[in-house]
C-alpha cells in the first residue's frame, strides 16, 4: 500500500531522516515507533505530502505521488483518513460539522444525506447519537479522539493514519480504542499506520512494528523481531522492566 526508498527529509541544516526505507502492507495494523523527536510524525506528514522531501521516492497504491498532477492527488487524498495527535477538531463546530468536513470537501451531497452519514460514522466509533451536536469542549478525552477518529473515516478510506491515538487516555480507555482499531480493521478492511509510544498498543493491535532511530528504520517485523534486536534502542525500549512486564510468561526469556 505505502513503498517509501531512501528517503531524506531536512529542515534546514537538520536532517531529521535519511536514507529510510518502508513498506506498509495491505491489511496490516503497523505501529510505527521511535525515541522522542526522532520523527515519527514527520514522516506521516511527508507521506501526506504535507512535508516536504530532499530525496528518495514515495509510492502509495503503486503510484509514485511525485509524478501526479493535481487532480490525481485530490482522488488519492480521498483514500487517505488521518487522526491527528489530541484529535485536531474544530472547536467552533460541532461533532458533526467535524466529521462534514471532508465530505463537504470532497462530495456534493445534500444537508439530509451529509447528516445521516455522520450519525452512521459516530455510530462506527462507538460514539452515542446525541455526541453529534456536541463541541469539543462538551466532550471527554476519549469522545474526543472518537470523533476524531469518526471524521478520519468520513470518506471511507482505504488506509487511516493515526497519530499517537491513544496519548492522554488511561489505561482501560486506550485498550478500549485499541479493540476499536482492530474491530474497524477487520471490519472496513483497512490498512492502518498507527505512531505510537504506547507499549500496550503495540503488542496487542499491531501487526508489525517499524522502529525509527538513527534517521532510519532500523528494524521491522513482529514483536520477536524487536525483542531479538542488539540495537541498543530497541533493547532499552522493548527489553526494559516496564516492557517486559507486558509480556506473556513464555516470552519474557529465561532471564526476567
Amino acid at each position: 500500500m505505502i513503498r517509501v526508498r531512501d528517503l531524506k527529509v531536512a529542515f534546514g541544516e537538520k536532517v531529521i531522516m535519511e536514507g529510510l526505507n518502508l513498506d506498509v502492507m495491505r491489511g496490516e495494523i503497523l505501529g510505527f515507533v521511535g525515541g522522542s523527536g526522532q520523527g515519527k510524525s514527520v514522516l506521516t506528514r511527508t507521506i501526506l505530502g504535507l512535508v516536504q522531501k530532499a530525496r528518495g521516492t514515495i509510492e502509495v497504491f503503486g503510484e509514485d505521488v511525485d509524478t501526479l498532477g493535481p487532480q490525481q492527488r485530490r482522488v488519492l487524498e480521498r483514500r487517505f483518513g488521518v487522526m491527528f495527535q489530541q484529535g485536531a477538531l474544530f472547536s467552533a463546530l460541532t461533532v458533526k460539522q467535524n466529521i462534514q468536513v471532508p465530505m463537504r470537501e470532497y462530495l456534493k451531497l445534500p444537508p439530509d444525506l451529509l447528516d445521516e452519514l455522520a450519525l452512521v460514522k459516530l455510530d462506527l466509533v462507538g460514539l452515542p447519537l446525541d455526541a453529534a451536536d456536541k463541541v469539543p469542549s462538551e466532550l471527554s478525552g476519549g469522545m474526543i479522539k472518537r470523533a476524531a477518529l469518526a471524521r478520519a473515516l468520513a470518506l471511507d478510506p482505504e488506509i487511516v493514519f493515526l497519530d499517537e491515538p491513544t496519548s492522554g487516555l488511561d489505561p482501560i480507555g486506550a485498550a478500549e480504542f485499541d479493540d476499536l482499531i482492530l474491530t474497524l480493521k477487520q471490519t472496513l478492511g483497512l490498512t492502518v499506520f498507527m505512531v505510537t509510544h504506547d507499549l500496550d498498543s503495540l503488542y496487542h493491535a499491531c501487526d508489525r512494528i517499524a522502529a525509527l532511530a538513527d534517521k532510519k528504520v532500523i528494524a521491522v517485523g513482529p514483536l520477536a523481531t524487536m525483542l531479538a534486536s542488539d540495537h541498543p534502542w530497541l533493547k532499552a525500549y522493548f527489553g526494559g522492566e516496564r516492557a517486559m512486564a507486558r509480556l506473556p510468561a513464555g516470552e519474557r526469556g529465561s532471564d526476567t
